[in-house]
């Protein structure tokens, strides 16, 4: 073995050591999956870049040699400095532990990628973990990755490239991975993908260490290539010579030495890049300053992970374990829920959803009934000025009876009347229809929002919702049309303001019929107050009709008002009633009758816990087991190292 009982091992591996074995024991527990990236050397290397000797020669062991990929998962290589009078190994993976040799941990490797990656030529990211416990090899933690290939030999899918980039980019992208680069001294750097992947997350090259291999076989022009550092490599080069044949790694260090102070071209490389020797000091002093620069944070994670998953636990709703237990949930549930619908559809209040202006329910109310008032009086029914006392004539015509002259039939002021509440039968009933559509949504918001911790509850909440909407707007509409029904079947009103209108309309009959008839200035517009500007033109031939017909239309405008104001309250004070009796009465009830059906299953049925929330319990459960074990473990090592500071 090379020469690892030198300071560089007793210093530092007997206070890295524990360390180590902390941000272990942290990477066993996954707590990555908690977001919490740990600091990690991560090595790699195009293909036959030599990445495979470079680790042999740190760790002291074979690993598996061949062609094409011989590294197809996350290798994690754990090495421990143990004055054993023989070398252990264990392979972790799949929640197993394997042990084996040095003789067959190459083949023990094999059976392991083969497990997790399949026994052809893919890969997989599931990692496995080595752990070498050796006299003299340097307390790291590694992680080989697959050697970077663009094309795909028998065996492997097309898209290998992808898989492999995918891969090292997850291990290198995080800032506290230190990257190792593994470079053949016979490729132009700058062409090296791994140099190309690295630049990607590492452009100043801060936390980029490069080790160069096979310099034993391309010596020419390498001193210039590693000084003129065109890659930025910030954490320097390392130039190494490779085990060559049967050599021993102690026979190879020797040979590696001779080679660096001999060469004629090497021996001009300062002596503080050449080596496994160096290269093993260097990893060493690297991965001590990043996990003194990452643990307070990972600390500081930690305990906010835990904290923030302790807090989303208790806001999770207790357990239900009796039919006591379902009882008040439910009332207190329906209770919240009853309040909230209390809030935004009749009091008119919107603190639960400041933002949310769909939510503000008494002004939408009153916007739509405004819309509804609009198109009312917008409508063809209610354009007094068009055709002006065309349809009046030809009803009267129709309705001539024998009798006294300019006697008013009211058959023809009923037909008239009739025809006009037919032509808006529809407004009203599409008004009511949208108010209730957008009721629902509401409604149907808020229980889903306040049972949401309890699924059944909550189906049994929406169920109900969606029936008494249903029935309440069925209930509206038949209200609709039977207003529209009474309009069509009498003419009455004990309002005031028809009278004030109609003798305000009446009183210019006269003067209008007179402009009308008037054959010498033959006016083609009249002016009637109230009204507005009317065409004339067509009424001078109906001259015995006119004045019943001017009586009869202006005693349909003064009505017809009456009319639509009348359907517009009547509609409005029904849908507020409605809502009253929705909230405080026939929702609660409705949402009971629904639990206790066949279909609710009872009360008993609140007892079983949401997919969704007991899924989130166990998995904040678990989540907090890993974290309080992570912050045992990291607090016992920031223990150990304010010790070595008292020390």
């Amino acid at each position: 073995m090379f020469l690892m009982q030198s300071t560089i091992v007793s210093s530092y591996n007997e206070k890295i050591r524990p360390v180590l074995d902390a941000v272990e024991n942290l990477r066993r527990l996954n707590v990555a999956k908690e977001g919490i990236q740990l600091p990690t050397i991560v090595v790699v290397g195009d293909q036959s870049s030599g990445k495979s000797s470079v680790l042999k020669s740190l760790a002291g062991i074979s690993l598996p040699r061949g062609q094409g990929i011989c590294t197809r998962v996350p290798l994690i290589m754990r090495l421990q400095n143990h004055s054993l009078p023989k070398p252990v190994l264990l392979l972790e993976f799949n929640n197993k532990i394997i042990q084996t040799d040095e003789e067959n941990v190459s083949d023990a490797i094999n059976n392991a990628t083969d497990e997790l990656a399949g026994d052809g030529k893919g890969i997989s990211n599931h990692p496995l973990t080595l752990i070498v416990k050796k006299d003299g090899v340097p307390d790291l933690t590694m992680v080989d990755l697959p050697g970077i290939t663009r094309v795909p030999v028998h065996g492997q899918p097309e898209n290998i490239y992808d898989q492999i980039k995918d891969i090292i980019m997850e291990y290198i992208t995080p800032d506290e991975s230190i990257i190792l680069n593994v470079l053949s001294a016979s490729v132009d750097f700058t062409t090296c993908e791994s140099i190309r992947m690295s630049q990607s997350v590492d452009k100043r090259g801060l936390r980029t260490l490069a080790v160069v291999t096979k310099s034993d076989k391309n010596p020419e022009g390498l001193l210039e290539k590693v000084m003129a550092d065109d890659v930025n490599i910030g954490l320097g080069y390392v130039c190494v010579r490779n085990r060559i044949g049967d050599e021993s790694y102690e026979e190879a260090r020797k040979e590696e030495s001779r080679l660096f102070d001999s060469h004629p071209q090497l021996s001009k490389i300062d002596k503080s890049i050449v080596g496994v020797h160096v290269l093993a000091q260097k990893l060493v002093q690297v991965q001590a300053m990043i996990i003194s620069k990452t643990l307070p944070d990972i600390v500081k994670k930690i305990n906010e992970k835990l904290t923030f998953n302790l807090n989303e636990l208790e806001k999770l709703p207790v357990n239900l374990t009796s039919v006591a237990d379902a009882m008040t949930a439910f009332m207190h549930i329906t209770g919240l829920s009853k309040e909230s619908l209390k809030k935004v559809l009749i009091r008119g209040e919107f603190d639960e959803y400041p933002e949310d202006k769909e939510m503000h329910c008494t002004a939408r109310l009153v916007e739509m009934l405004d819309s509804f008032s609009k198109d009312l009086n917008n409508c063809e029914e209610s354009d007094v000025t068009k055709n002006f006392l065309v349809e009046e004539i030809k009803i009267l015509e129709e309705a001539k009876w024998i009798g006294l002259p300019n006697f008013m039939p009211r058959a023809a002021f009923l037909t008239l009347l009739q025809r006009k509440v037919k032509g808006i039968a529809k407004l009203p009933i599409g008004f009511v229809d949208n108010v209730w559509e957008y009721l629902g949504k509401v409604v149907i918001s808020i229980l889903t929002h306040h049972a949401e911790n309890y699924y059944q509850l909550q189906s049994s909440s929406r169920r109900a919702g969606l029936n008494l909407i249903a029935k309440l707007k069925e209930c509206s509409i038949k209200h609709v049309m039977v207003a529209v029904e009474m309009e069509q079947q009498t003419d009455y009103t004990c309002n005031a303001e028809f009278i004030v209108e109609y003798n305000s309309l009446i009183s210019q009959q006269v003067a209008f019929v007179a402009a009308v008839l008037d054959t010498v200035n033959k006016k083609s517009q009249v002016k009637l107050a109230g009204v507005g500007m009317i065409d004339v033109g067509h009424l001078r031939q109906y001259p015995d009709v006119l004045n019943q017909a001017f009586d009869l239309k202006v005693r349909m405008i003064a009505y017809w008002k009456i009319v639509k104001k009348r359907l517009i309250d009547t509609i409005a004070l029904h849908l507020m009633l409605s809502i009253s009796n929705f909230v405080n009465k026939d929702l609660e009830k409705e949402i009971v009758h629904d639990l206790l059906s066949p279909v609710g299953g009872g009360i008993e049925r609140l007892l079983d816990e949401s997919p969704s929330i007991s899924g989130k319990r166990e998995r904040l459960s678990r989540s907090v087991k890993v974290l309080k074990e992570s912050k045992d473990t990291v607090g016992n090592i920031m223990d150990k190292i304010a010790s070595y500071g008292d020390s």
